[in-house]
């Protein structure tokens, strides 16, 4: 008969909680439960939600552990610590686990230290104060790493009103209208056809970090080669493929970084650190404005076709340097790791970015038993693909972040953001005033987001999208309808009035929503795929505007073009209030219980909610009545077969 580990050895504590001298009230482990105690369920099921409610009256609703006590969860941290080897000195993974049960309870808590307790309480009610530096790092490699992207969108804005001319596409054609969009667009062309559909397999093979690193690489290599684009009608080949190669660095970062950014995040902070991809996003078209002005008056030299248009795209290159020379020292994900069997590495990389190990341990373990009920993280590929859109739970995430992903591209913004000089030259600037004030677009939509890192955990990704859209749409009507101011200078005056106030509205909006949303609705087995499904869309979308502008803009006229972009404003309100549910502070694995309500019983009940929320928010009126909330984001107890198999253990065992 075949030795079989006893479940004791694996789930019994070996040593009792250590008694610290600095509590009046001393306590030590209660002793352990054996394997069947941690899976007592009746009728062979899971409690019931209000059974676990009487079990463990003070654990929050949405906690997976709810329908444990503290001694079974203690067990279960000291297993974990046990079966991967992790350290447990001063009996850590216990106590971790038993505040990963009861988070916000733990000033009650006599097995922590002051000091664990005072960084519980800075976590909840400090959260900057205490950062740790590796996730600081991290923050600050991927805005840089968001910069390029910026930075490539506004320094082809500049470029362009060089680029065309040497480039044999200066006369206005239909042909070269099409062939600058072409050329505009081409990285996202690349990006929705080609490389974010790579992005799963090379997060499987890379990890996180390394893919970042890796599409920088590319990102800087690239860009310093459409500097030495020929001139004639070889030139624009030769720019859009260098433009093309480019996208295999934008996309599978873009869809990456979120990912990377959401999980290696706590609660408390991850949409304020997520949103930091699209803020320095900001950042970078802020600072691509800034060199297209610096390179401006640079004379051609020995230079065939010009050098001022080569030095601007060449820039962008430059906060890709920066993120080579950061992503190294980072850390890489722990959920990455955990998912590949890494718990080791898991551990220290999970220490290294939170402040305390207390907390490092508590979220170790929470995750792992979270990931435990994922089931599917060794599916393959297109097995995953397909459970985007045939689980139901998957599905209405993607349609969540499709909508996010349309819609930051059907605001308008991109227009804006690769024709403003061209768009100010109509309106009737002169070519350096024209770059100066898309400078003064760029610095409104990079300090506009400003707020939002204050907005977005406070009231909610939902609340910032509904209440921006209405106003960016009636902005952009302003826009377009003051082409028909017939003075210049009023013209002149309006139309920059209507195009900043409508890059600041988006900044704290559309404008930072969509890349947190992106990183957090997705289950772990799915994250990648959806990460680079939002991005394929976001690219997608991308290319077809700015392939799109230059051709609807000689046809539409700017009235009819900025219009139509208003139009799908008010389309986009509608879509978020009756598809997009809130997602603000809930633990990635905690938003399953959201996305898991049938989409037509979430129309339903916001078709019920509109004629409240009407008199609430528009007419101020004050105890409105309501229905209850649909998302009470309740979850069942662990499921997991790895608690499940130490109880069949025991009793073979005792047989």
């Amino acid at each position: 008969m075949p030795v079989v580990d006893s479940p004791q050895s694996w789930l019994d504590d070996e040593k009792p909680a250590v008694v610290h001298s600095d509590k009046t009230e001393s306590t030590s482990a209660a002793p352990p439960a054996p394997a069947s105690a941690l899976l007592e369920k009746n009728n062979s099921d899971s409690l019931s939600f209000a059974d676990s409610e009487k079990h463990n009256p003070d654990a929050p609703p949405d906690n997976v552990l709810a329908e444990y006590s503290e001694a079974q969860v203690m067990n279960m941290g000291r297993a974990f610590a046990r079966k991967y080897d992790l350290p447990n000195d001063d009996d850590m993974f216990g106590r971790a686990a038993a505040l990963a049960r009861q988070p916000d309870r733990y000033d009650h808590m006599s097995f922590l230290t002051e000091d664990e307790r005072l960084a519980c309480y800075d976590e909840e009610h400090r959260p900057f104060a205490n950062m740790p530096r590796k996730l600081i790092a991290i923050v600050c490699a991927s805005a840089m790493g968001a910069a390029v992207q910026g930075m490539d969108e506004t320094v082809i804005n500049g470029a362009l009103l060089f680029y065309p001319d040497p480039l044999g596409l200066g006369a206005k054609t239909e042909r070269n209208d099409w062939l600058q969009g072409l050329v505009n667009g081409a990285p996202y062309l690349c990006c929705a056809g080609v490389s974010c559909w790579m992005t799963d397999w090379l997060n499987n093979w890379l990890g996180r970090k390394r893919v970042i690193f890796v599409t920088c690489l590319i990102s800087a290599v690239t860009c310093l080669l459409q500097a030495f684009a020929p001139t004639g009608e070889r030139g624009w080949h030769y720019l859009f493929a260098m433009r093309f190669l480019l996208g295999f660095g934008i996309g599978p970062k873009s869809a990456t970084v979120s990912v990377y950014l959401a999980e290696c995040s706590t609660k408390k902070l991850r949409g304020i650190i997520c949103m930091n991809w699209q803020t320095f996003t900001a950042f970078g078209i802020m600072w691509g404005y800034v060199f297209s002005l610096i390179f401006y008056r640079v004379g051609s030299g020995a230079v065939h076709g010009g050098l001022n248009w080569r030095l601007m795209l060449a820039s962008a290159m430059i906060p890709a340097l920066a993120v080579l020379v950061q992503i190294p020292w980072c850390p890489e994900s722990p959920r990455w790791l955990m998912g590949k069997g890494r718990f080791k590495d898991a551990y220290e990389s999970t220490v290294q970015i939170r402040p305390h190990r207390i907390l490092a341990c508590r979220d170790l373990f929470y995750q792992h038993v979270l990931l435990l009920e994922e089931e599917s993280l060794e599916k393959p590929y297109l097995q995953r693909l397909r459970e985007v859109f045939a689980v139901r739970r998957n599905r209405n995430a993607f349609i969540c972040a499709f909508i996010c992903a349309f819609m930051q591209q059907f605001c308008a913004i991109n227009v804006i953001a690769y024709y403003s000089s061209a768009i100010f030259l109509a309106s009737g600037f002169t070519e350096i005033s024209a770059l100066s004030a898309s400078l003064g677009f760029g610095l409104v939509n990079f300090f506009f987001a400003i707020p939002a890192f204050f907005m977005i955990d406070r009231f909610g990704r939902r609340f910032l999208l509904l209440t921006t859209f209405p106003l960016m749409a009636v902005f952009l009507f302003v826009t377009g309808f003051a082409f028909w101011i017939p003075g210049q200078q009023a013209r002149v005056a309006v139309v920059s009035m209507g195009i900043y106030v409508f890059s600041a509205i988006y900044s704290f909006g559309c404008g930072v929503v969509p890349f947190v949303i992106a990183g957090e609705v997705f289950p772990l087995y799915v994250r990648a795929i959806g990460a680079s499904l939002f991005t394929i869309i976001l690219w997608g979308f991308n290319f077809i505007l700015s392939l799109t502008w230059p051709r609807m803009l000689n046809a539409l006229h700017p009235q009819g073009a900025f219009g139509f972009y208003a139009g799908w404003n008010v389309v986009g309100w509608f879509l978020v209030y009756f598809l997009m549910p809130e997602t603000k502070q809930l633990t990635l694995e905690e938003l399953d219980e959201v996305f898991d309500v049938p989409l037509r019983t979430r129309i339903k009940h916001q078709l019920g909610q509109l004629w409240p929320d009407l008199q609430e928010y528009v007419l101020r009126r004050k105890n409105v009545a309501r229905v209850p909330p649909l998302d009470r984001h309740h979850r069942l107890a662990v499921k997991a077969m790895e608690w499940d198999e130490k109880g069949s253990v025991e009793q073979i065992e005792k047989a």
